[in-house]
């Protein structure tokens, strides 16, 4: 029998445009804590490694342009926890899906294609979300920031998720948008398609690739040349 192909997803500005949430959750939590708030620019810069690390590099750099430096160590693990709370309960208030992505995602399920989430959001957090949004049901496993003892960009991440759904990580491909993304991808030495406009601040040329995208529509033809 011949092995299936793969295609790994990040997740968040991946396949769903979830910066208005985690600004308003960012911005929740930065207000309850005497924090400024922050730009929706400012988030699609900030996010992409997890809610603890948006946080404490967003209050350093509130701190180090402001001239205010406060401890921030010690209260992130409480913001965090706040921050998870909140966005939990307003998961899917603004967030849509990217588009042409059910398009595409019914395309690959009618080709037998296995297809895995591999994010640094919190596995339960991003299972919800995929529920709520309705397209948890097209894939075949969905490995979190915290599911196995590594993540992004360890390629581990995506070479743990292939094994477990039973693909070959030499007929496999990830798609993302960010650095994050394209570092484990390039570990991993398997194909990147790079969505443009994601949680990064480097332009698209400063990051490794092997094809670029707006967003879904049409991204079939890259992967026939595969199948």
């Amino acid at each position: 029998m011949t092995q299936k192909f793969t295609i790994l997803f990040d997740l968040d500005e991946t396949l769903v445009n979830t910066a208005p949430d985690l600004m308003n959750a960012h911005n929740h939590v930065m207000k309850k804590y005497g924090y400024d708030e922050r730009k929706l620019s400012d988030i699609k810069k900030l996010a992409g490694r997890g809610s603890r690390a948006m946080l404490t590099r967003s209050m350093h750099e509130i701190a180090e342009l402001s001239g205010k430096i406060k401890k921030t160590d010690d209260v992130v693990e409480e913001m965090t926890k706040e921050f998870i709370s909140f966005y939990s309960k307003n998961i899917v208030r603004e967030s849509s899906l990217v588009k042409g992505t059910l398009d595409f995602l019914s395309w690959c399920k009618k080709n037998s294609i296995l297809m895995g989430v591999c994010t640094n959001k919190q596995e339960h957090l991003s299972i919800d979300l995929l529920k709520k949004i309705k397209i948890y049901d097209f894939f075949d496993y969905v490995a979190g920031g915290n599911t196995f003892n590594h993540n992004k960009p360890d390629p581990k991440h995506l070479t743990n998720t292939v094994e477990i759904i039973g693909g070959n990580i030499k007929k496999t491909i990830m798609i993302g948008d960010s650095e994050t993304d394209s570092n484990a991808a390039k570990a991993a030495n398997i194909p990147f398609v790079l969505i443009e406009d994601g949680y990064t601040e480097k332009k698209t040329d400063e990051i490794y690739h092997d094809y670029l995208a707006k967003d879904f529509i049409g991204l079939e033809k890259i992967i026939e040349k595969y199948l």
